[in-house]
């Protein structure tokens, strides 16, 4: 990681928002957090999945399969233990303690966000390498990364690993940039992209786009 990063320092909240606790490191669940549509600590499967469900823009069948999935990736998340799992499906995923989880990479991702949740500029902008200019249909010219440079970038992330990389880390790459395309991303078919800007404000400063929040209840609802 960079020994300057430049972004929000660690315990910093922008107006408005809940802190968050560095021991979260997702950045789309950090947002949630922040903006109050879900609790920082144990929040249920439940809450959780319907939340990801109703944010993903799907609709009948397509929503309840991401909410499905999101559970299953939820139940596993502090830890693959009997008890954990049964702990988790009961009473809910504890969002302020999944570092160092199973999903955890461990530096092996895009070190945007290091482990004292502080934002790194340089990896940004390391991100924005692997995309093209693309039209923005609300209109303009903007950054952004199609599925395929987003698997190119991915991968990068694994050889920058090295051997530290385990076999495992390309099935939870899986979940994280591909869902945040799916669920961010504008356009359609191959050149649907993520906007690296949209990218830079999630991680920065906790924010989802407005196209996205007016799909989830009013924040604190059902908490």
């Amino acid at each position: 990681m960079s020994d300057n990063p430049i972004g929000t320092a660690p315990g910093a909240t922008p107006a408005g928002q809940i802190p968050v606790s560095p021991n979260n490191p997702c950045p789309f669940l950090r947002a949630l957090v922040a903006n109050g549509y879900v609790g920082g600590h144990v929040v249920p499967l439940s809450q959780l999945s319907e939340m990801i469900g109703l944010a993903s823009g799907e609709t009948g069948s397509a929503q309840n399969k991401v909410r499905m999935e999101t559970r299953m990736v939820a139940v596993i998340a502090n830890g693959l233990g009997p008890l954990r799992v049964l702990k988790s499906a009961t009473s809910g995923a504890v969002l302020d303690e999944l570092r160092d989880g199973p999903l955890d990479k461990h530096g092996g991702g895009s070190r945007i966000l290091d482990v004292d949740a502080k934002v790194h500029e340089d990896e940004i902008a390391r991100l924005a390498g692997f995309g093209k200019d693309r039209k923005d249909p609300a209109g303009g010219i903007e950054r952004g990364l199609t599925a395929k440079e987003i698997d190119t970038f991915m991968k990068a992330n694994l050889k920058r690993d090295g051997d530290a990389a385990r076999w495992y880390y390309p099935i939870l790459m899986k979940g994280e940039w591909p869902v945040l395309l799916k669920i961010l991303g504008k356009g359609e078919g191959e050149e649907r992209y993520l906007s690296v800007a949209e990218v830079r404000t999630l991680f920065v400063e906790r924010r989802l786009p407005e196209r996205i929040t007016a799909r989830l209840p009013k924040p604190g609802a059902g908490r």
